[in-house]
């Protein structure tokens, strides 16, 4: 694969990983169980939602097909989506939410730490920015995780299932395609199989503190980085893309 086109599928996926979870986080406002915990998770939303603009403006600029920011993020296809799968699952009540939060956080703070030695400066500059408000994200949802897990019998028993169920999207985060390899080579990117054991450094803890147990590994066939992906990106972008889809051009 052409370096150009692998750099453009990156910026990609990092782009709609951050929309689409920012899409999910925002379904929060107003529903959230306080009012601090509404502007919090607010917060992170709109933390990521800059990410994916920033990452958003740069695979424009290198795709050259005139395709602006919403262009991108309003009128492209389920299909066309390069977003992890664990991202568009469900929120489910707060702690799922906070478990999916956790997993993520800790992926993209290991990540963003190795993208910021990146040797596409630009693409360095926008991971050291993303990397401050990423370390916050993380403070937030695992700090949330053990409250919730060491925290009553029913809070513990969501937390744990929720993990359950969401853990076998993890293994999506280390798998390599050749996307990977080609801006490996190039010191663009990492290989996703060298975050591994950062992000366990990062998550372990975080579910010991909280009594939680690891789930085992398994596989699982969803792979959104490729654009296949769960029955519930559809519906999220059904309702994150009709303004743009039923007035186009329309501006205020």
């Amino acid at each position: 694969m052409p370096e150009s086109t692998a750099r453009l599928r990156c910026l990609l996926r990092l782009a709609d990983t951050s929309l689409v979870l920012a899409q999910r986080l925002g379904e929060w406002v107003g529903h959230a169980p306080e009012l601090e915990e509404d502007l919090g998770v607010a917060n992170v939303a709109l933390d990521l939602l800059g990410q994916a603009r920033l990452f958003f403006a740069y695979a424009s600029e290198l795709e050259g097909l005139g395709r602006t920011e919403d262009d991108l993020a309003f009128a492209r296809d389920t299909g066309e989506f390069l977003n992890l799968a664990l991202v568009e699952q469900p929120n489910g009540d707060f702690g799922k939410t906070i478990v999916r939060q956790v997993l993520l956080d800790a992926f993209q703070l290991v990540l963003y730490e190795w993208l910021q030695r990146s040797s596409d400066a630009r693409l360095a500059a926008i991971a050291a920015k993303s990397l401050k408000e990423t370390r916050y994200h993380w403070r937030y949802s695992a700090g949330w995780l053990v409250r919730l897990g060491d925290g009553t019998e029913e809070s513990h028993g969501r937390v744990q299932s929720a993990l359950d169920e969401l853990w076998r999207f993890t293994g999506e985060l280390f798998a390599a395609d050749e996307v990977d390899l080609a801006l490996a080579a190039s010191q663009i990117a990492p290989a996703p199989s060298e975050l591994r054991a950062a992000w366990l450094a990062q998550v372990e803890p975080v579910l010991r503190d909280a009594t939680l147990t690891r789930p085992p590994d398994v596989p699982y066939r969803w792979q959104g980085r490729c654009g296949e992906h769960s029955e519930h990106l559809g519906h999220l972008l059904a309702e994150m893309q009709y303004m743009h889809r039923a007035y186009p051009g329309a501006s205020w």
